[in-house]
């Protein structure tokens, strides 16, 4: 059995993970400062935590449990410039995207744990290619039959998250031409995208517990899907999105995201999501970002982007407005994602300009 804690923090509580990416000042290439930012946050007072991720290039900044979308902001603002400060001392910045705008993938060092580089050596170059940075957004669920129902019904809006929070358009010093290289780059992994269809929590419990016998994964954190529960949290975790440069932006979308959850538990039982609609529109996402058209969630017709997220924003109101999340949403503008910046910046000037921008607007203070 799968430890698990569901309902131990209030139902729609939050913890918020961003991945953020590590700049030598000079050059704003990405640089491997890692084990120097965790260990300078060692013994401090933040509002949460500093982690290595997979590539010494990368810091994951995680929040302790905030009740609202404004406490995640207000400790997520905290410990970016905590980060950014950190990195300074050490001739360095840090940066918040889906990827880096001209460094390459490969060429980046794997941070000193071994389960990192045993899982390099099990999954090869899709791992290597890992420099990709996300918002993880989980949400404190009541109980694990309402963790497995939220899944469901989060599923199929999450496509329109991607094309809304797209902001990976280069990847290695290329324009790749999609909105979200991010996202076609997780797809590369095993275990990725959507997952299957479980009818109980029990179903689910027994297909993670069955890869793990079969020597597949150590644990339910080895399924590198778009949405999975974890139990020991008690949380929905969302991984859709890519990272926001604009920490205003990620309160948005915890914002959206929270509301999303309470709406569907609190509401009739989700129909599964289509796993091949999900297919379609998770591609489109990652092409078209906002200007992509998805398939709605009820599958009988295809909506442009910006429909689609004006539809969500009515369906969920009733949960914003009861969860004082407002005005966190304001900043939405379902016709331009981050990613339109970057390329405007990257046309106009340079790639190392791009980087310079969003090494800026990391470390900016919401208004």
């Amino acid at each position: 059995m799968i430890e698990q804690a569901f309902g131990q923090s209030s139902p729609w509580s939050l913890g918020v993970e961003e991945e953020v990416m590590i700049l030598d000042a000079e050059t704003l290439a990405l640089t491997p400062g890692v084990e120097g930012l965790v260990a300078w946050a060692e013994g401090r007072a933040l509002p949460g935590v500093m982690k290595m991720e997979l590539l010494a290039s990368m810091i994951e900044l995680a929040t302790e449990i905030c009740e609202s979308p404004r406490d995640a902001l207000t400790a997520l603002v905290e410990l970016r410039e905590c980060a950014a400060q950190g990195a300074r001392e050490q001739g360095q910045r840090i940066a918040a995207a889906g990827t880096h705008a001209f460094s390459l993938p490969t060429a980046q060092q794997i941070a000193p744990d071994p389960r990192y580089r045993e899982f390099v050596e099990y999954a090869g170059i899709s791992a290597r290619r890992q420099a990709v940075c996300g918002l993880h957004v989980h949400v404190g669920m009541p109980g694990p039959d309402e963790c497995m129902q939220a899944l469901e019904g989060v599923l199929a809006w999450l496509p329109l998250f991607l094309a809304l929070s797209a902001n990976s358009p280069f990847l290695g010093g290329e324009e790749t031409g999609l909105a979200s290289s991010r996202a076609a780059v997780l797809a590369e992994l095993p275990r990725a995208a959507a997952p299957p269809y479980f009818a109980s929590y029990a179903e689910w419990e027994a297909f993670v517990e069955r890869f793990v016998e079969l020597g597949l994964a150590d644990g339910y954190t080895r399924f590198w899907w778009d949405v999975r529960p974890h139990p020991r949290f008690g949380t929905l975790e969302i991984r859709v999105p890519d990272q926001p440069t604009s920490v205003e932006l990620t309160g948005a979308f915890v914002g959206l995201l929270q509301a999303l959850s309470k709406t569907i538990v609190e509401g009739p039982p989700p129909k599964p999501a289509q796993r091949g609609d999900y297919a379609q529109n998770r591609w489109a996402a990652l092409r078209f970002g906002p200007r992509a058209e998805l398939i709605h969630p009820d599958g009988d017709r295809v909506v442009p982007v910006p429909d689609l997220a004006y539809e969500l924003l009515a369906l969920i109101e009733p949960a914003v407005r009861e969860l004082g999340s407002v005005e966190q949403l304001r900043v939405l503008d379902p016709r331009r994602c981050e990613g339109d910046r970057q390329l405007e910046i990257a046309r106009a000037e340079s790639l190392e300009a791009v980087c310079a921008d969003v090494a800026e607007r990391t470390v900016r203070s919401p208004s």
